[in-house]
């Protein structure tokens, strides 16, 4: 089964302590310590020693998404102390300013894919040119981000492919046209399965959707179900070889003379 859990930020906005209880609340085995803005990331830094995080096998830091110039050398230094705890570190490409300053994280920088209104990162293309500076990066693979830059999901499986190998940690939600995080529909369920079986299943994923408590049990259900790499067949007759594999889009077969064709889910 998937490891799977919450971004604090998501459930909390700008409080992490408030947004971790919820995470554990809910019963996942992964939380993101989400520090989204500048102003947040030192208030989390400071109180990680105090921090309860028991309970959870999978904890990754998401570092604010716009920095100051001339803060960024500070924030750099000051996560990078915390670099023993072996959490990962997410980034924002766009937010780096000097790419030498984040190199001695290694492995531990995870780089995540940006939604249409940045520009950089949206594609493997511009991924590739940012791992060239990060050489030993990892990948924050956003779902949402590439689906909604690419509804066809020929991106997504494109960076998947590309950079699988540095995979460390999935984001999901869907991402509406203004770049909002959202609970997930059918249609986004639907198209996340069409790259499920690229995404190995000890891979952690961090939902982002944000959601009242007494559905955060529900849509992490809906996760499992969007990154399922079953495959479904019809319930149909015997000598039927019609079959729907979710995993990947089926072309209809043309109905017979004098017959109706019908696909059930």
């Amino acid at each position: 089964m998937r490891p799977v859990g919450y971004s604090t930020g998501a459930l909390a906005y700008a409080d992490f302590r408030r947004g971790l209880s919820l995470a554990r609340a809910a019963g996942g085995s992964v939380v993101e310590l989400s520090a989204l803005r500048q102003a947040e990331l030192f208030p989390l830094l400071d109180s990680l020693d105090a921090l309860d995080v028991g309970g959870f096998d999978y904890v990754s830091v998401h570092a604010p998404s716009r920095f100051e110039n001339a803060w960024e050398a500070e924030a750099r230094d000051r996560l990078l102390k915390h670099a023993w705890r072996g959490w990962p570190v997410v980034i924002h490409p766009d937010a780096i300013g000097d790419f030498s300053l984040w190199r001695d994280f290694g492995r531990q920088l995870c780089v995540e894919n940006m939604d249409k209104r940045k520009p950089v990162g949206r594609s493997a293309a511009e991924l590739a040119d940012v791992f060239d500076r990060l050489p030993d990066a990892s990948l924050c693979f956003d779902i949402g981000h590439s689906r909604q830059c690419d509804p066809t999901m020929t991106e997504a499986s494109g960076i998947l492919r590309q950079f699988g190998h540095r995979l460390r940690q999935v984001h999901i939600s869907e991402v509406n046209t203004s770049s909002k995080h959202d609970v997930l529909s059918f249609a986004s369920i639907r198209a996340f399965q069409s790259v499920a079986n690229l995404i190995p299943e000890t891979i952690p994923v961090v939902l982002e959707t944000p959601v009242q408590p007494n559905r955060m049990e529900e849509e992490i259900t809906k996760v499992r179900e969007a990154l399922s790499i079953r495959t479904f067949e019809c319930a149909t007759a015997p000598d039927s070889r019609e079959s729907v594999a979710l995993t990947r889009p089926v072309a209809p077969e043309a109905p017979s003379s004098g017959s109706s064709h019908r696909r059930r889910r």
